[in-house]
């Protein structure tokens, strides 16, 4: 569905995206996310035809999307980051615009995500409210089901309720076999849809997987109390333990991975309390950023 190989993106001196490689498959929901500035909206953008790229190509459907743009929009679904509408027009004019330009009919499919979204069609884009805007422009990227959705921080301005909504949008287009690339920096709501995740920062993709494998690479405190004071030393080598530390008669220490180690070395005492604390994604993430700042 999506090919992307070895891609660059350049403004003058500033490298935007550097050496990007990744595949995506059809029916595929993936996330994109990583922190303000870190290379997301160029990359969608060079997906949507919107930038050359300075070296690399990206591939959807099998076609260029710098020199058969025009064919690859004509089956995309795309709601900008920075989104502008056409304020003196509708909801429905501008749908029924863009349904022109595809030669496609989606009067009913914008009835219904009209009523899904609570959205007045018939008022003037420029009188609505920002949440609103956004309804409008997730319904003109949504009515034509297209068969690749892109989406760059789609639940901007909506509210807690909506959000919700989109985000059971989304398992139904996964449902009915349509991509989904979903790029934010709320890693929360792209948990919940994404098959994958790839992690982009500073330009550069750092990680890719599913959402078990990347937990898998989560961290834990744990803390072990002992009924007697054991010596540091038989925990400083144990495999996947860091940072230990005996504070009388506790171990404190961070686990990576398997426990397997950690629980063989601590059942050569008594051990009167056991106690962990998962580190979170979102923690996992933040770790990744700062990293590679």
């Amino acid at each position: 569905m999506i090919s992307i190989s070895n891609l660059s993106k350049h403004y003058g001196s500033v490298v935007a995206v550097d050496d990007l490689n990744l595949s995506i498959e059809p029916g595929e929901v993936f996330g994109f996310i990583g922190p303000n500035g870190a290379g997301k909206t160029t990359t969608i953008r060079v997906l949507v035809g919107l930038l050359k790229p300075t070296r690399g190509s990206v591939h959807i459907f099998g076609m260029d999307c710098w020199s058969d743009g025009a064919k690859i929009r004509n089956r995309i679904g795309y709601l900008p980051g920075d989104l502008y509408l056409y304020q003196k027009m509708t909801t429905r004019s501008l749908v029924r615009y863009f349904a022109r330009l595809r030669n496609t009919d989606t009067a009913a499919e914008t009835d219904r995500l009209a009523r899904q979204f609570d959205l007045d069609l018939d008022r003037p884009i420029g009188q609505l409210s920002k949440g609103n805007r956004q309804k409008a422009g997730l319904i003109q990227a949504l009515a034509h089901r297209p068969d690749l959705l892109v989406l760059d921080e789609p639940t901007a301005g909506l509210d807690p309720l909506l959000q919700q909504e989109f985000l059971e949008l989304m398992g139904h287009m996964r449902e009915r076999g349509q991509t989904v690339f979903l790029s934010s920096h709320l890693l929360a709501e792209v948990e919940r849809v994404a098959d994958r995740i790839g992690v982009i920062n500073s330009g550069q993709l750092n990680r890719i997987g599913t959402v078990a494998e990347l937990r898998a690479a989560t961290r834990r405190i744990i803390e072990i109390r002992f009924e007697h004071p054991p010596a540091a030393s038989e925990f400083a080598d144990v495999e996947g333990v860091s940072n230990a530390e005996i504070h009388g008669t506790m171990l404190k220490c961070i686990a990576t991975g398997s426990m397997d180690a950690l629980m063989k070395a601590a059942a050569r005492h008594t051990v009167v309390d056991v106690r962990s604390q998962e580190e979170s994604l979102e923690e996992v993430f933040l770790d990744m950023y700062r990293e590679n700042a």
